[in-house]
């Protein structure tokens, strides 16, 4: 499964979606992890109203099953959501290693339900797990 990072470092979850100077993309399993491709946007990001600047960034995760934000605004989110890629914000820096390290696990186990949504959208191979979502 492709995993997106809004980055400026390549090292840390660390920036706003539209306003990432990178992105990088890894492909994680219950196996490992690896990384995929970096893509770079450049310095001219700043908050203008200016929504083709997002339109190389949702080009760059159009493979992606998850994307990790620091932050992302609503017309971003909702073109992502759109491409059935699901944002999850990141509320501090945090280090895309580690984050990746804690995917693994969670795909080793039973992941929770957004997680087999996304899992099923990459045309991975799914585990049959057990029903455990509780409808009202």
């Amino acid at each position: 499964m492709k995993i997106a990072f809004a980055t400026q470092d390549k090292e840390r979850v660390d920036a706003h979606f539209g306003w990432a100077k990178s992105i990088v993309v890894h492909d994680v399993s219950p196996q490992g992890h690896q990384f995929v491709e970096a893509f770079e946007f450049g310095d001219a990001l700043e908050e203008d109203g200016d929504e083709d600047k997002l339109a190389p960034k949702l080009e760059a995760i159009k493979d992606c099953a998850i994307v990790y934000v620091a932050a992302i605004g609503g017309s971003g989110a909702a073109r992502v959501v759109a491409m059935k890629i699901h944002p999850i914000k990141v509320p501090q820096p945090e280090p895309i290693a580690q984050i990746l390290d804690k995917l693994q696990v969670v795909l080793q186990g039973t992941p929770p339900p957004w997680l087999r949504k996304a899992l099923a959208k990459d045309g991975a191979c799914t585990p049959n797990f057990e029903e455990d979502e509780v409808t009202p």
